[in-house]
């Protein structure tokens, strides 16, 4: 009779980079293990060893890739970070490149996810702004008989992982953006207000950038003879496709409310701008009668007959105020003033 196995932890603490590195059997925790055992546990039928990594340095992927012969540009990208999402087959392994965000301050923060799948293996590589994996890694062990699918499962489970983060961030965008588009329309917008405006459009755009590419990582996932993707796993990958769409449709929507926003500032400026105009306009031919009447008195012309007129200085005055009372009145009535 088999001996039942033991849950043994050999896993050094505190290696700066190395989140955890786990051994499974059957859907079922075995052993923390070390990095320099995993690709030992990983040959072991039924076992599949998932190593999580946040910002590893070249050593601790080169020993990685020492267990599980990872191919040497994938370690590179691994690395050095800044990839397209993307799914790239190196022999009978995966390289699966996904982009993450959180709301940092205010701003949607980007990071990135290296995932390297294989027989009996799972690396994730976490860069930047990104969610630790750990509910995800206790969710799976909360569901044996799903988990006991191997790398597959684990891969399809960071990946609907990743997309269901985006959700917080749209959402906490969307309730700034009603605050914005309410205060668009109650009065003048800000310069801060349109800068934000500006802002939030653009950090949009970047997070459909980011998930959007992955519709292509899941159909590819989908397609069949991948390596270590088992044919039940598709209807899994699908259903994240559908969920990224779905996220794409409420960015695009959320991009929409912003341009509105960002157009009607634009036309409540020029509005503005345009009534401070015809003020100005008003003001300026009122006050250009009593300027005209001055300047023909101020000619020192010696035959104007009314420098001799007893009435003469008043009636003028009071022809100026008639005058420039007509201007205001007429001005009032269509509303320049």
């Amino acid at each position: 009779m088999a001996k039942p196995l033991k849950l043994v932890s050999v896993q050094p603490k505190g290696i700066p980079g190395v989140v955890a590195s786990v051994a499974y059997a059957e859907g079922r925790r075995v052993a923390d293990i070390a990095i320099e055992e995993a690709g030992d546990w990983s040959h072991k039928p039924g076992h599949v060893v998932w190593i999580g990594l946040h910002e590893p340095s070249l050593d601790i992927l080169r020993k990685v890739q020492a267990q599980f012969g990872l191919h040497e540009l994938a370690i590179e990208d691994a690395l050095k970070a800044h990839q397209r999402p993307k799914v790239e087959q190196y022999g009978e392994a995966l390289f699966v490149v996904a982009r993450t965000a959180q709301m940092l301050d205010g701003r949607i923060a980007f990071g990135e996810t290296h995932l390297f799948v294989g027989r009996g293996y799972v690396v994730s590589v976490r860069h930047g702004a990104s969610t630790t994996y750990t509910p995800v890694r206790e969710r799976c062990e909360a569901m044996p008989t799903a988990f006991s699918e191997g790398e597959d499962f684990i891969l399809y489970a960071i990946l609907d992982f990743i997309v269901d983060n985006y959700i917080p961030v749209i959402e906490a965008v969307q309730t700034e953006v009603e605050e914005i588009e309410d205060s668009v329309l109650g009065a003048q917008p800000s310069q801060d207000q349109i800068g934000r405006i500006y802002q939030l459009r653009r950090d949009l755009l970047r997070l459909r950038n980011a998930a959007i590419p992955l519709v292509e990582v899941c159909r590819r996932l989908e397609k069949p003879g991948q390596p270590g993707i088992d044919a039940a796993m598709h209807p899994l990958f699908r259903d994240v496709s559908d969920h990224i769409r779905q996220v794409q449709e409420e960015i695009e929507s959320l991009r929409e409310v912003l341009s509105f926003a960002f157009e009607t500032s634009l036309m409540t400026g020029q509005a503005q701008q345009t009534e401070i105009t015809r003020k100005l306009a008003a003001w300026a031919a009122i006050l250009a009668i009593p300027t005209a009447v001055a300047g023909i008195y101020g000619m020192n012309f010696d035959v104007v007959p009314e420098l001799h007129w007893k009435y003469g200085y008043p009636v003028v005055l009071v022809v100026i105020a008639l005058v420039c009372g007509w201007l205001y009145w007429r001005f009032r009535q269509v509303r320049w003033l």
